[in-house]
């Protein structure tokens, strides 16, 4: 599942751990977060000036686009979130798809420095969404050959939550194959998904993308994986345009695209939470009710018997 939040807390609380102690401290640390994005942080107290920080994940993709290599863009964008800060190594630690040096010297002090080690925690979202920006980039809203860039590309950003991105005239449709282990949530999601269908054909919704669900997977899905195409929940497709990524729009609408299962998730999560926080008090409600009203019937019935005795 993707996150909402683009820095990594494991990384960041680390980073400033180590920032922050007033002597060198041995760091030796090897986490993952979110099922998928694996990290590695190297501190050692024989070469203070240096934290070493190792990164991958198991994004995967097949078609016209290989997401897996990072781009020259990507690295330029990383070395300028602190110049002087951030040294590519190269090659990476053994295992890992990316390595960065960081200069603990030439961080500033003060807010400067909590600032660029945030930006460094968030590593991770920063290739991710480099890597889709230039996918989107490079399928041609003007072309609209059916021979070109209209091959389905499979993208993995958490081992069990893929989701394709194709091309199609004048857009391009991003469908997400939604799955989730509880019936409730089944039917919660169901229900969400086609009100979300609804709201987003409303006049006041017109500059959002396009969105549409469906039980079954468009036809420009034929022939990828079963598993991906078997769901309890439907697919959700949302439909890109140009305008959706002008200028600063593009980083929103792949921040949002690749957090939507997260969005999803989490708003069936809080849905079923707010339903049975309400069935629980009805039921309250119902049982003071029925208490009182056992009560006021033993009181009448104690009432005619006191009269039967006078």
């Amino acid at each position: 599942m993707a996150y909402l939040e683009r820095a990594s807390p494991t990384l960041k609380e680390t980073l400033l751990k180590i920032y922050r102690a007033e002597k060198p401290i041995e760091v030796d640390q090897h986490f993952h977060e979110f099922g998928s994005i694996e990290y590695h942080i190297k501190y050692s107290v024989s070469d203070p000036n240096i934290v070493h920080v190792s990164t991958s994940t198991l994004l995967e993709t097949q078609g016209a686009v290989t997401l897996k290599e990072i781009s020259s863009y990507t690295y330029e964008v990383i070395k300028n979130i602190g110049v002087g800060v951030i040294d590519i190594v190269d090659p990476p630690r053994l295992g890992f798809q990316l390595t960065l040096g960081l200069n603990l010297d030439n961080i500033p002090r003060g807010k400067e420095a909590i600032k660029i080690i945030t930006r460094i925690s968030e590593l991770q979202a920063i290739i991710l969404s480099s890597q889709l920006k230039e996918m989107l980039r490079s399928l041609n809203f003007q072309d609209d050959s059916r021979s070109i860039n209209n091959m389905p590309i499979r993208i993995v950003y958490h081992p069990s939550e893929p989701f394709y991105v194709f091309k199609q005239p004048e857009k391009i449709t991003a469908v997400f194959p939604m799955n989730f282990k509880d019936n409730s949530d089944v039917v919660i999601a169901t229900s969400f998904f086609q009100e979300l269908v609804e709201v987003g054909s409303q006049k006041d919704m017109g500059k959002a993308p396009q969105c549409s669900w469906s039980p079954i997977p468009p036809l420009q899905l034929r022939g990828e994986p079963v598993q991906d195409l078997t769901t309890n929940s439907g697919f959700v497709s949302f439909d890109i345009t140009s305008r959706h990524i002008e200028g600063k729009r593009l980083d929103k609408t792949v921040w949002n695209l690749l957090n939507f299962y997260a969005c999803a998730k989490y708003h069936i999560k809080c849905s079923r939470g707010y339903i049975q926080r309400r069935m629980r008090k009805r039921m309250e409600t119902l049982v003071k009710l029925l208490n009182n009203t056992s009560l006021e019937e033993e009181a009448a019935q104690n009432g005619i018997l006191f009269f039967c005795y006078l």
